[in-house]
């Protein structure tokens, strides 16, 4: 399977769900399904958009596809500092993002590994220290410095897909990365239908109501099955593509929770309105922040270099 590939069945299935949409509109009878085939129909828009602008990267080639990544990760921490006490401080994530982006860029895989784990520990912390703020000082220093492990570090690890050697596979990574985004995202899709058409028993109530187990489960094996249907895009065995699915569906649900329960500790429903259908930028990354990593280190044990 080629890359063309996976964007043509992307398009069939954006395609499909445009006409499901419309034809559910016609026929929605009462004000809740209205309501939910109207989300529906403007989460399919914003879906256009986002698929047609990684997909466009994706062909225009690797500096394409981190300044996409970078563009993400930088409107990701906007949101986030906005809801934290460190806006001061976002010049210096910038930097720290563009840094971390660089060295994807030039296969450093020392500073790619080092930088924000280890320099943007002891920057954010000593930043606070010489202006003179002592208020809450701990609890401020780790809510910056986890926004940006989250949104820069971990969301790196997915066009750091790029950087893998995999023998017999050359010159085929971006098909992977785009396998990556197609499952980790059809995981959400998934998850939101089955939630949708059979949840019943909310997962954390308190936190996310709308997230189920039937949601959940429902999501998980169609994301599995899917992916494993769609082996032949990687460099993967079959049971290697199902166990790659199956974390990044796992991770990508851990994420969208986490993030769920920052929202609410923080009291709102969003983290921004960028995106039409889906909030903010964050809000639709949340699971990539999660099982980029995840997905990555898997590839990478399943296929070490020059295997």
């Amino acid at each position: 399977m080629t890359l063309q590939w996976l964007f043509g069945l992307t398009a069939a299935m954006l395609v499909t769900g445009t006409a499901a949409g419309q034809v559910l509109r016609r026929t929605a009878r009462s004000e809740s399904t209205r309501a939910t085939v109207d989300n529906m129909n403007e989460r399919i828009v914003a879906w256009w958009a986002l698929c047609s602008l990684a997909g466009l990267a994706l062909v225009l080639g690797e500096g394409a596809v981190l300044a996409f990544f970078a563009l993400f990760s930088s409107l990701a921490l906007r949101e986030f500092v906005r809801l934290t006490p460190g806006r001061a401080l976002f010049p210096a994530l910038l930097l720290f993002t563009a840094l971390q982006y660089w060295a994807v860029w030039r296969r450093s895989t020392g500073l790619f590994d080092t930088l924000i784990p280890a320099g943007a520990a002891l920057y954010i912390p000593a930043h606070l220290a010489v202006t003179g703020y002592t208020e809450r000082f701990l609890e401020r220093a780790a809510k910056v410095y986890w926004g940006l492990m989250v949104c820069t570090f971990c969301l790196s690890y997915a066009p750091a897909l790029l950087t893998l050697e995999i023998r017999g596979y050359a010159g085929r990574n971006t098909t992977l990365l785009f396998y990556f985004l197609l499952v980790a995202q059809s995981s959400d899709v998934l998850q939101y239908i089955w939630g949708k058409l059979a949840g019943r028993r909310p997962i954390a109530p308190r936190i996310s109501p709308n997230k189920t187990w039937e949601g959940f489960l429902g999501g998980l094996l169609s994301a599995t099955a899917l992916g494993t249907a769609l082996h032949g895009a990687t460099p993967f065995e079959p049971w290697q593509a199902a166990v790659a699915c199956g974390a990044v569906t796992l991770t990508g649900f851990a994420g969208g929770l986490v993030f769920s329960a920052v929202k609410r500790g923080r009291g709102v429903k969003d983290f921004g309105s960028l995106v039409i259908g889906h909030g903010g930028v964050l809000d639709r990354i949340d699971s990539l922040c999660f099982s980029a990593p995840a997905f990555f280190h898997l590839a990478r044990y399943f296929c070490p270099p020059g295997l």
